[in-house]
């Protein structure tokens, strides 16, 4: 008699989380707490299914244990430490490759991004929208640091060719298409708002109160936003190089002007030999040129270098243990 045997499959379903709220962490031990506990109180009221991801930029404070801790008090929490201090948006990135929610929101870590509106950001995504941004229309940051923003994005937008706003930063919501589509954009420098702004999708903004923040300062100085301008013209922009193309034509066009009116003077006689001072400052002038223009062929160069080199976005050295 023939034994027959019987397959039961069993399909276990398990409900899709809802939203992701994605946070890159730096100098937030005393933050941490706060920010958990109003996350919790106002997602919750969209979803129970959530998580917040957290990624401590190998941060030197107590970041990290106070990561750990609220983790464990709510699996919903996880957290994820780089084995170096990689910059925001690597962290951001780190982030986005860890979850798999309908929905990711990102923001910072300092609360000047309330968690409260999420809410509002959730409900306009709703409307059929991929992307909803946050304006901040009344920033709540010192006078120096508005005045210096402003002109940042303004020289951002002119010289890299994409339109960038102020009153808008990393906090939004995303769907998960949108985020998927950014995850394959695995290039060295990292910058999350343009990468988003360059992948298109139906986008809105909405605005949203923005609170000061809730302790410390911020960890971008003068010297990192220039950095961070630069890096963002290069990757996106050739209009350096084509500055210095037109710079090399205006002069190159003058100095056959110089050299026709210096032959006529030669020819009238009324100069005996070419002066010194025009020669010594056209070649001071020219050469500086020159070697700024090397300069910027180097900077996309190193670029390229980076690029080819294919080394890892970031490297996880911890993680938290749900």
């Amino acid at each position: 008699m023939r034994d027959y045997k019987i397959v039961v499959c069993l399909n276990i379903v398990s409900e899709r989380t809802e939203i992701s709220i994605v946070i890159p962490v730096y100098r937030a031990e005393r933050i941490i707490d706060e920010l958990c506990k109003r996350l919790k109180q106002h997602v919750s009221q969209i979803s129970e299914h959530y998580e917040i991801i957290l990624i401590d930029d190998c941060s030197p404070d107590n970041s990290w244990n106070k990561i750990s801790e609220n983790a464990i008090k709510d699996k919903r929490i996880k957290g994820y430490q780089l084995s170096r201090n990689f910059g925001q948006h690597h962290a951001i990135t780190a982030g986005l490759d860890q979850c798999n929610g309908k929905w990711i929101v990102v923001m910072d870590c300092d609360l000047q991004d309330r968690p409260e509106e999420i809410i509002k950001l959730y409900k306009k995504s709703q409307e059929g929208f991929d992307i909803v941004l946050a304006a901040r229309k009344r920033r709540k940051d010192g006078f120096l640091k508005k005045i210096t923003s402003k002109l940042f994005y303004l020289i951002l937008s002119s010289m890299s060719g994409l339109k960038f706003n102020g009153e808008i930063g990393n906090f939004g919501i995303y769907s998960n298409q949108v985020i998927k589509e950014a995850k394959l954009i695995r290039e060295p420098f990292r910058f999350f708002v343009s990468t988003i702004k360059w992948l298109g999708f139906n986008t809105t903004s909405v605005e949203v109160e923005h609170d000061i923040r809730f302790e410390g300062k911020s960890s971008y100085n003068y010297k990192k936003l220039f950095s961070l301008a630069a890096n963002i013209i290069i990757s996106y922009s050739n209009k350096p190089l084509k500055i210095l193309i037109y710079i090399g034509f205006t002069f190159s066009i003058g100095a056959i002007f110089f050299i026709a009116y210096n032959i006529y003077l030669k020819l009238t006689g009324e100069i005996t030999e070419l002066g010194y001072t025009s020669l010594i400052s056209s070649i001071w002038l020219l050469s500086g040129i020159i070697i700024a223009s090397m300069g910027v062929l180097g900077i996309y160069i190193g670029k390229i270098y980076d690029g080819i080199k294919s080394r890892p976005l970031y490297v996880i050295s911890n993680k938290t243990n749900n």
